[in-house]
């Protein structure tokens, strides 16, 4: 990890983020930028941006893409990183906005038990998921073709669940247990703080 170790990740929240910043990811099906806009949804950009500048994210797994809804990615390759994050819950934020396509939030079980794990709508999804809590912080500038490339042919089995609790194997196991189950899964493999004209 880049800024913090695996077992110092308890210790990465140092400030609030920037009232706005871009986020580059770079995946097996290339590259996408996610602008955040802090006003939005504070506590979520916060803690996004934590996870960020901590390298939570490097070398995890798209692990649910469902077509015509939703591409969600969020949890550590490496158990040990998961389990320190797995239930440090961010604070809630009020709805801003609608879950239109390219917006991007915390997937959750409620609003005040956000962790890791964002989606990014691949749909207009306000019909959907509007008025359930989802608080959206941002949202895809570029590469959203890239997005819409993510494997989805497993669609919710690959690691839908997490308000049912059917993820603790991806927690547990990580990229090991993904890889061999779903090996077409896309990767993520670096994403960073990107400057303001990427």
């Amino acid at each position: 990890m880049r800024l913090c170790g695996a077992m110092a990740a308890m210790a990465c929240v140092l400030s609030a983020a920037p009232a706005e910043f871009r986020v580059r990811f770079e995946t097996s099906q290339g590259a996408f930028v996610i602008a955040v806009h802090r006003e939005w949804a504070p506590n979520g950009a916060d803690r996004f941006y934590d996870l960020v500048r901590a390298g939570y994210y490097d070398d995890s797994r798209f692990h649910r893409v469902v077509p015509g809804y939703i591409a969600q990615f969020g949890i550590a390759g490496d158990p040990k990183v998961a389990a320190v994050w797995r239930h440090r819950n961010a604070p809630t934020d009020p709805e801003h906005g609608t879950n239109t396509r390219g917006t991007v939030g915390f997937a959750m079980v409620t609003p005040d038990a956000r962790t890791t794990q964002v989606y990014i709508n691949l749909a207009d999804n306000r019909r959907r998921i509007d008025g359930q809590g989802f608080a959206i912080f941002g949202e895809v500038v570029s590469g959203m073709d890239v997005v819409d490339r993510l494997y989805s042919g497993y669609g919710e089995t690959s690691g839908g669940g997490l308000r049912a609790g059917k993820q603790d194997k991806l927690f547990e196991e990580g990229n090991a247990y993904l890889d061999a189950a779903f090996p077409k899964l896309d990767k993520l493999m670096r994403a960073t703080i990107a400057s303001p004209d990427r």
